[in-house]
């Protein structure tokens, strides 16, 4: 039998809005400028045209903003008080983290030697100041474009190691129609007496009842059926049926990968990452989660108005000045932190 569907992209009101005003590319670009008009211009051009913009004004910004979002492509003046285009270049290129984020550098210096030092501090391409928005994105499309292609590579070499992890960390084997669980993973034991209270062979109940009404038409069709989800506070565990194994007289065999989701890891993981405190981690979290100010106040047991000074403060330490683009921030994020988890 052949392979189900993997699993939904996420589905979160916020979520789909972001992917809608994003555009096909989605990608999050960080302008670095000390000139307030400049950053205006490219700001408004790149948001028009489906980007999420964030913006830093100094290299000590610049380099904060580039590790805690780990944006697509950098927009970068060469000079600029304090530490200068140059040297943030080469600070970004010499962190693993930020070392393969494209850079193309902004600067009215057109001599020879200065755009040399653009390169070798490890800019990828320039645009001559005045700034023309069309030629900025023009050249931006082409870097990305080639960035897309190495994480695809890059993707598609870490696909099998991927399903070996997913294999080899939660999963299960129920024999039907006895219901009796064959063969589990170390981390599938520990979760199933955690969250059910049972022990191999025993089949958690709730997940036979599951498997048995879902099983007969994933055999037929090969569609991959809802997940069970079983909630233990703020964790839930997450089963999907991933295909059959075995079949023969007697019955068939199906297995099953397990996720664990906590809500307190993934706000943890923000914090920690985005440099956040862990209110306006929580805050940032329901907001990707499509909750309005006044829900997430709720939520919290506070008022409207805190959660919204709460992200004013995001915005101002992610460089970023709307709550879609605070959310494509943290989706960003969350997905390379708690790839498992579901929007």
């Amino acid at each position: 039998m052949t392979l189900l569907s993997p699993p939904t992209l996420p589905t979160s009101p916020l979520a789909r809005t972001l992917r809608e005003q994003q555009g096909a590319h989605g990608d999050l670009v960080l302008i670095v400028d000390d000139v307030p008009d400049n950053l205006a211009v490219l700001h408004d051009a790149l948001d028009e045209s489906g980007y999420t913009v964030l913006i830093a004004t100094n290299g000590e910004q610049a380099l904060q903003r580039a590790a805690q979002a780990r944006p697509d492509i950098v927009l970068l003046d060469a000079m600029m008080p304090g530490i200068d285009g140059f040297e943030v270049a080469r600070r970004l290129k010499a962190d693993a983290a930020t070392a393969h984020i494209p850079i193309v550098f902004m600067t009215g210096l057109t001599e020879t030697e200065h755009l040399v030092a653009a390169l070798e501090a490890g800019g990828v391409d320039y645009v001559t100041k005045p700034i023309k928005p069309k030629e900025v994105l023009a050249r931006m499309n082409v870097h990305l474009q080639g960035a897309r292609r190495a994480r695809q590579e890059a993707h598609q070499a870490g696909q099998a190691r991927n399903a070996l992890d997913a294999f080899g960390y939660a999963s299960i084997t129920v024999r039907l129609p006895e219901g009796r669980l064959i063969w589990q993973t170390a981390l599938a034991r520990e979760m199933l007496s955690r969250y059910c209270e049972t022990q191999a062979p025993e089949t958690p109940p709730a997940v036979l009842d599951w498997l048995r009404q879902h099983a007969p038409e994933a055999r037929a069709r090969g569609i991959e059926p809802p997940a069970l989800v079983i909630a233990q506070g703020a964790r839930s565990l997450s089963l999907r049926l991933h295909r059959q194994t075995g079949e023969d007289d007697a019955g068939d065999e199906w297995m099953i990968v397990m996720r664990e989701v906590s809500d307190t890891a993934v706000i943890e993981a923000m914090s920690l990452s985005l440099k956040l405190t862990a209110r306006e981690a929580e805050v940032l979290y329901w907001v990707v989660k499509g909750k309005t100010n006044k829900d997430i106040g709720e939520i919290l047991g506070s008022s409207p108005a805190t959660a919204k000074k709460h992200l004013e403060r995001v915005y101002v330490k992610l460089g970023v000045e709307t709550r879609t683009a605070a959310a494509g921030v943290a989706i960003k994020r969350i997905r390379e932190l708690q790839p498992q988890f579901e929007f």
